[in-house]
């Protein structure tokens, strides 16, 4: 048999100390030791290891004999949720939700625990509110939440007591940073009392079937608080990005066992909660009523939804030595490089200009088909050419000035000629074969074809 010993664990180097000093005696980092905890013989297992030593319940067995069950998938009442979850809750899923404070994460929970407590049992549990305040915010948005359990209680153990004498299907963590094990000695929202907390509360839920979600905090770099480790113990991790002080909130998703990743959900900040945005390529494009220099639509990806957003650039005359290079939703590094592919290939050199680069709308473009949308608003902004109205953009253009293809390219189309665009400047690669109605396209196969284009 085996029980828990409590020891000091060094985040840098990984080495042990039965006691906490302020540098770690073997690779001389500070403030590196954190609360863990390790098995040793002598007596029953406690806490994390209870069930996992000496059960004699695990064999080897080839990959052939193991029959998966079927995946059933519960819907959470929210479809923009649904679609990031990859088509509903799984029974015994973790999920991750973080994001900045008063983003809206306890207010989405709460509306997805009110869509669905008719059909699921569920349990909110709150380490930062009160039950008070928890109702107050449920009245105002007008929520039919009589059905929905709630338990104010920050210790883990006491925690999984009480669900496991009420069995909720389902269950929130509000947040995971509030609680705390008593197997510990920390602080809660320390490394180890997250750590530890989220490995209990991951079992139950594995051990139960029960899906469970947990509200994560923020740095101020934007990355979940706590350990890394967090993201690897979960199925799903979630964020929300969006200006606190704006209308609009994106959900996406950066991990998930069970679905595709960074898929995309929108939402609508109102006094009654989230409302979810079903057709979100409406809010992320302005459709000048005049062609404007230095804007493009570019259809990108989020997961399997095609979405059209507008990528603006303004170029102007530098007064530094050194010409600045802004770029919001966009990778900096990667303006660089285009720029110079610009000058390489195209005979356009920008070296005394300031360029701005912004996708409208908050949206993060992480993919390379936005190469030949970006090149085209800066060129257009540099000369002070406007494009065509009804023209949208994509494609990926490399560093021997080749353009191209990019997935999914007969989908992007497709959305784009259902919502009125009529041109398209697409890679030769992603032409379709047959013609799609109502849509002219312009296949460029390199950088040099789209300034003859383009002149």
């Amino acid at each position: 048999m085996a029980k828990s010993k409590l020891l000091y664990q060094c985040t840098e180097c990984g080495s042990q100390s039965p006691k906490w000093s302020g540098q770690c005696p073997d690779c001389g980092a500070w403030n590196s030791l954190t609360e863990s905890l390790s098995v040793v013989s002598g007596g029953p297992a406690t806490g994390r290891f209870a069930g996992y030593a000496g059960d004699g319940a695990a064999r080897i067995q080839t990959l052939a004999e193991v029959r998966p069950g079927e995946e059933t998938r519960v819907s959470v009442g929210v479809q923009e949720l649904d679609r990031v979850l990859g088509g509903g809750l799984v029974a015994g899923s973790v999920v991750l939700i973080g994001g900045d404070p008063g983003i809206g994460k306890s207010t989405l929970l709460l509306q997805a625990l009110a869509a669905f407590s008719d059909k699921l049992k569920s349990l909110y549990v709150t380490g930062e509110e009160s039950p008070e305040q928890v109702s107050l915010r449920a009245r105002r948005m007008g929520l039919q939440a009589d059905q929905v359990r709630l338990l104010a209680e920050t210790s883990v153990e006491r925690i999984v007591q009480h669900a496991r004498s009420e069995f909720p299907q389902v269950m929130v963590i509000d947040s995971v940073q509030t609680l705390y094990t008593e197997l510990l000695q920390s602080a809660p929202g320390s490394v180890g009392q997250v750590r530890e907390s989220a490995a209990q509360l991951v079992r139950f839920a594995k051990q139960t079937g029960t899906a469970l979600f947990l509200v994560g905090h923020v740095t101020k770099e934007g990355t979940l608080a706590g350990p890394r480790v967090l993201e690897h113990m979960v199925d799903t991790v979630l964020y929300f990005e969006g200006d606190p002080g704006g209308r609009y909130r994106v959900i996406r998703a950066i991990k998930n066992r069970f679905g595709a990743v960074n898929e995309l959900g929108v939402f609508a900040m109102t006094d009654k909660g989230l409302k979810e945005v079903r057709n979100p390529s409406s809010i992320f494009l302005s459709r000048h009523e005049q062609p404007v220099a230095g804007s493009v639509i570019l259809v990108t990806m989020e997961g399997t939804r095609p979405l059209l957003v507008e990528v603006q650039a303004l170029v102007d005359d530098s007064q530094l030595s050194n010409p600045r290079r802004v770029t919001l939703g966009l990778e900096h590094n990667r303006l660089a490089m285009l720029l110079a592919v610009q000058h390489r290939h195209g005979g356009v050199l920008m070296s005394d200009q300031d360029v701005f680069v912004n996708v409208v709308g908050g949206v993060r473009v992480n993919e390379t088909a936005a190469d030949l949308a970006v090149l085209l608003a800066v060129l257009s902004s540099f000369r002070d050419r406007t494009l065509p109205n009804d023209l949208v953009v994509f494609g990926e253009v490399g560093l021997a000035g080749e353009v191209r293809p990019v997935p999914n390219g007969q989908q992007r189309l497709r959305e784009a000629a259902k919502l009125g665009f009529r041109k398209a400047l697409v890679p030769a690669a992603n032409a379709p074969k047959s013609k799609i109605d109502g849509l002219e396209i312009q296949a460029v196969s390199r950088y040099s074809d789209v300034l003859d284009w383009f002149a």
